[in-house]
Order: C-alpha cells, then sequence, then structure tokens
C-alpha cells in the first residue's frame, strides 16, 4: 500500500491543469512535466518500448513471460486536471481509519465534506483516505489510475512467477478538455482491448462511454435607442428563449 499511496503523492505533486481555451497539445505545457516524469519513472521499473511523442502520449511495454500466445491488453489514464479548479500545490493530507463522521478539510474558512451531502462516505469507514486541505483539487481523477497502473506493472516485473501476455500501457493529456482521445495512437498502442483506470467505485467496470457535440450558436437581435424602441427592438435573448 505504501508504494502506490507515495507515488500518487508524487504525482499530484505535478500541477497538470489543462486549458479548454488552448488549441495546442498537451493544451498546457506543464502536463509535459509529468509526462517526463513518467517515463523516467517506467524506465526506472523495467518497462519497455518506453516513449513520448510530441504531443505528451506516454507509451511503455510490459513484455509477456509466456511462451504461448496470449491476447495484448491495455490499461490507459490521463494526466490532465480539471480547469475547474486549481490542480497547482495540493496540500494532501492521509485520514487513517476514517469513522464515518464529516471531514473538516479547512476549519478556519468552513470547508467540510458533509456526509449528507457526500453519502458515498459511508461506504468507506475504516479505510485510508485521502483528501486535500478543501483549496484545489486532489488531482485522484486521474493520477490514482496512474498510480495504479505503474504500481501493478512494477509488482508484475518485480514477480515474475505471475505469469501474464503482453501489457501495454498509456497516459494521456487533455481528457477533462474531451480531448485525450484526439491524437491517441491506437495502431502504436497495439492491443486487442484495453481498460481505463478511471472510475468510481472499486469492482466497477463501465462499458459503455460518454459521448456528447457542442453547437453555437449565434442569434443576432435588433438594436435601436429606447427612446424609439417600441415595436422595433428585438432582444435576442428572447428570441432565444421562443
Amino acid at each position: 500500500m505504501d508504494q502506490i499511496v507515495n507515488r500518487f503523492l508524487k504525482y499530484v505533486s505535478f500541477d497538470t491543469q489543462s486549458d479548454e481555451a488552448s488549441s495546442s497539445t498537451p493544451s498546457t505545457l506543464k502536463q509535459f512535466k509529468l509526462a517526463e516524469y513518467l517515463v523516467e519513472e517506467l524506465n526506472q521499473i523495467g518497462m519497455q518500448e518506453v516513449e513520448m511523442d510530441s504531443m505528451g502520449y506516454v507509451y511503455a511495454t510490459l513484455p509477456t513471460n509466456v511462451d504461448y500466445d496470449v491476447p495484448t491488453i491495455g490499461f490507459i489514464a490521463h494526466m490532465d486536471t480539471s480547469p475547474d479548479a486549481s490542480g497547482a500545490e495540493v496540500r494532501p493530507r492521509i485520514i487513517e481509519n476514517y469513522d464515518g463522521t464529516d471531514i473538516v478539510l479547512d476549519a478556519a474558512a468552513g470547508i467540510v465534506s458533509t456526509v449528507e451531502k457526500f453519502p458515498e462516505l459511508r461506504h468507506h469507514v475504516g479505510e485510508e483516505l485521502i483528501v486535500t486541505d478543501g483549496h484545489t483539487l486532489l488531482g485522484a481523477d486521474d493520477k490514482a489510475g496512474i498510480a495504479e497502473i505503474v504500481t501493478a506493472m512494477a509488482y508484475l516485473l518485480a514477480h515474475p512467477e505471475v505469469k501474464h501476455g503482453r501489457v501495454r500501457v498509456a497516459f494521456n493529456p487533455d481528457e477533462e478538455i474531451g480531448r485525450g482521445a484526439h491524437h491517441f495512437d491506437v495502431k502504436r498502442f497495439g492491443c486487442e482491448w484495453a481498460y481505463t483506470m478511471d472510475g468510481g467505485e472499486m469492482g466497477e467496470l463501465e462499458f459503455e462511454n460518454f459521448n456528447a457535440a457542442s453547437a453555437r450558436i449565434e442569434i443576432t437581435g435588433v438594436s435601436v435607442h429606447p427612446g424609439f424602441a417600441k415595436d422595433k427592438m428585438v432582444n435576442a435573448a428572447r428570441l432565444a428563449t421562443e
């Protein structure tokens, strides 16, 4: 447990907030810093074919240790955090043996995660929780997924008695702004199937993905001096409601 927690705490020290107003990939240069760190770490634990492309996508391979054909599977997680709240200077705090009560993140500021507002907390009584000081995102979405994948690969590399086929891993930028798959190289990844480690409760498996589109509509009204506007001015907002 210490290994995965330590990895997670290291990853959340990187500010990797994405930016939907940016047209570059990744949308923020700071995402490269975590990507570069992951390349170094993956090499250190013994992964092969470790590479990062020009857009910050990281790929690596755990070679098979069996002498018969096994389908290649993949595990994916994203490096960015949401642009909706700060991901800088995260101050994580570990709560050991959680007692099921409200969690005070910042008493002075009155920031509290209440059981009433977050009833799922009741499912984690007795467990170890990692929280913030209430002023930033923690970054568990999806640095927890990265920590899970890297720790699993490190375990398999350290325990060759556990037999497995070829495993591919990938870490991508810009998932939070809907662009994570835009430059994902499926052919390079080379898997029969893959799992994204970015879910909710332990044991959940989601087999359908969110899909959406955006549209921009421009409505032009008629602007007239208010002194002469009766029956002439047209309010664009009112047109939109109609």
